[in-house]
Order: structure tokens, then C-alpha cells, then sequence
């Protein structure tokens, strides 16, 4: 699978920059929603929240949605709000998610788990959402809470279902596929299909951006899962090898087992069990990546899932914000070169 990315950038290399510049107004507004709403009287709430909220991620949904509003010409404000909630949902769950993968760094920092302990961090987790539902029925529209609503629960089945491939070598590349489609593509899917609601568009329209979102949402997540064997903690934010440490069962493992020798799937075998988990055996685990050309399919797969983004788009006549979506696809997949 080779797909190439035709990108509008020229010689430098692709950023959100031109996506960040074109929303900046509006993130303003977002990030004002985002601090007033995760306020509360319980100081230990808005204490552990801003750690992560803080934490210099980059907002690239929250971002979509509003570049995707760009994209469309919308004129009000409503996705501002929902573009925080959006940002609500995904706080929370990666506050979850360092919970259940025993995580202690996250985007270059102390984990909020590691800090306050699992508890709290379940605990804001949860308020986090419930801020979100509170956006959303402000906002008034059911199609809106629809959307939003399920992408939360498929988020959460997302999550489950990985939990329980976790150590199981046999996962099949299909099941992978659903588990990375529910627990990261969903929201990238619904945060650009909201925009087009709030803008009165039509359900082509609507489908249009869900796919866009959808395929730049698997791509991000190939891409994240070939890196944690071949970047380094600076450049990730998190530990290099956390997946194999994990027993996490991601595409470049899979298709190293089903090309590995007898000796080889042995292996993987004891390491995504637990048994072979040293620094040496990460080291190992990686050459035999290296040497079944898994680590380059996966970014190649990567890039085919980033042209489908980028043509879902095509339909739209050429802007700022057609460009930016566009640049963004190119960032996501450069994150590994």
C-alpha cells in the first residue's frame, strides 16, 4: 500500500501551524470555555484538570472542529463551545486511560495517576465528562448530543475491547482496525461532523467530514504505535516501548508474528505475555519489526488512511481551511520521520 499525500506546503515540513493560525480567534474563545468550565469548589478538581489540560497538547480536535466550521463558512459561535466539549471528552479519557495502562508520563509530564493516584483521576475523569454533557445540552441541539454522545461510549467500548486483546498475541488485524477506530478515530469523526451540523449542512456534507476525521483518526493512531518502537520518550511525551511493555497487541506486532519464524512468534508469545519485557527484549522486539518491514507498513498504511482523509475533502472548493485540513493529514503522518 503506497499512497502518497499530495501536500500544499512546499519544501517545509508539514505543521498545524496553518491550521492553529486560522482558528487562533476562536481557540481563544475555546480555551476561555475550557477554563471557566472545569472550575469547581472542590480545589483538588481544577488543580488535577489544568495539569493535563495544561500539559501542551496540541487541542488538534478542538481545532478540528473549528477549522472545519472555517471549512463550511460557518458565521456563529456555537462550535466554540462545543469544540471545548470536545476537548472535555478527550481530557477525560486520557485521564482514564493513564489509570488503566498504569501510565507515569504524558506529554513529557507526570502522569495526573502518578500525582494524585488512580482515584482522583477517575474521579475528575468523570466530572470532565459530565462538563461536556453540560455543553452539550446547552447547546440545545440533539443531533449535536447524539453525536457526541455515542462517540463517548464508543470511545468506551474502544477502550474495553483493547483491554481485553491486551496479552493476547492472536488478535486479529481486524479486531485491531475496530479497536483504533472506536477509541481514537470516533472523536476525531465526531468533532468535525459536528461542525457541519452547526452550520445547517447536509448529510453528504456531514458524511464528508466523518470521513475525514475518521481516516485522519486511524492514521494518527498507526502512526502512534509504529513510533512507540522506533522514537524516543522527548519526542513522544510518553515512555518509549510503553505498548510492549503493556502487552498491547498493534500492528506492527501482528504482522512481525504472522511473518516471524517458529522462534520468533515464540517470542512474541512470552513478551506480550509479560515474560520477555527487558530492555533488551524491546531492543530485539524491534530489529525483528525492522526485519519484516513492519515498522514501514504501518506508516504505509498510515499514509493510504491519510489520502482517504484528504480526499474526503476534495469536494470542497479551495480556502485557508481546505489547506490547513489538508497540512494537518501531511503533520500527522510526519510525526514519525
Amino acid at each position: 500500500m503506497t499512497a502518497e499525500i499530495h501536500q500544499l506546503h512546499g519544501d517545509r515540513p508539514p505543521s498545524l501551524d496553518p491550521m492553529m493560525a486560522l482558528v487562533a480567534a476562536d481557540m481563544n474563545e475555546v480555551n476561555s470555555v475550557i477554563l471557566d468550565r472545569m472550575q469547581s469548589e472542590v480545589p483538588l478538581i481544577p488543580e488535577l484538570a489544568g495539569h493535563l489540560i495544561a500539559g501542551g497538547g496540541k487541542r488538534m480536535r478542538p481545532m478540528l472542529t473549528l477549522a472545519c466550521g472555517k471549512l463550511l463558512d460557518y458565521p456563529g459561535r456555537r462550535h466554540c463551545k462545543l469544540a471545548a466539549a470536545v476537548e472535555f471528552i478527550h481530557t477525560a479519557t486520557l485521564l482514564h486511560d493513564d489509570v488503566v495502562d498504569k501510565s507515569d508520563l504524558r506529554r513529557g509530564r507526570k502522569t495526573a495517576n502518578l500525582i494524585w493516584g488512580n482515584s482522583a483521576s477517575v474521579l475528575v475523569g468523570d466530572f470532565l465528562f459530565s462538563r461536556a454533557f453540560e455543553v452539550m445540552v446547552e447547546d440545545g441541539s440533539l443531533k449535536v448530543l447524539k453525536i457526541l454522545s455515542r462517540a463517548s461510549a464508543v470511545i468506551a467500548e474502544g477502550e474495553v475491547n483493547q483491554l481485553s486483546a491486551q496479552r493476547r498475541i492472536e488478535t486479529s488485524e481486524d479486531q485491531y482496525l475496530a479497536i483504533i477506530n472506536a477509541k481514537t478515530a470516533e472523536l476525531f469523526a465526531a468533532a468535525c461532523k459536528i461542525a457541519a451540523v452547526v452550520a445547517e449542512r447536509d448529510e453528504a456534507t456531514e458524511a464528508a467530514l466523518d470521513a475525514y476525521g475518521r481516516n485522519l483518526g486511524i492514521a494518527f493512531q498507526l502512526v502512534d504505535d509504529a513510533i512507540d518502537y522506533v522514537s524516543d520518550a522527548e519526542t513522544m511525551g510518553k515512555g518509549v516501548g510503553d505498548d510492549f511493555r503493556d502487552g498491547k497487541v498493534t500492528l506492527p506486532v501482528i504482522l512481525a508474528y504472522a511473518r516471524g519464524s517458529t522462534e520468533e512468534r515464540d517470542f512474541w508469545k512470552l513478551a506480550i505475555t509479560g515474560h520477555r519485557t527487558a530492555d533488551e527484549d524491546l531492543l530485539h522486539a524491534t530489529r525483528l519489526l525492522h526485519k519484516h518491514g513492519t515498522i514501514e507498513d504501518t506508516l504505509a498504511r498510515a499514509r493510504h488512511y491519510g489520502q482517504r482523509a484528504v480526499d474526503a475533502i476534495g469536494g470542497f472548493r479551495a480556502s485557508q481551511a481546505k489547506a490547513a485540513l489538508t497540512e494537518a493529514v501531511a503533520f500527522a503522518i510526519a510525526r514519525a520521520y
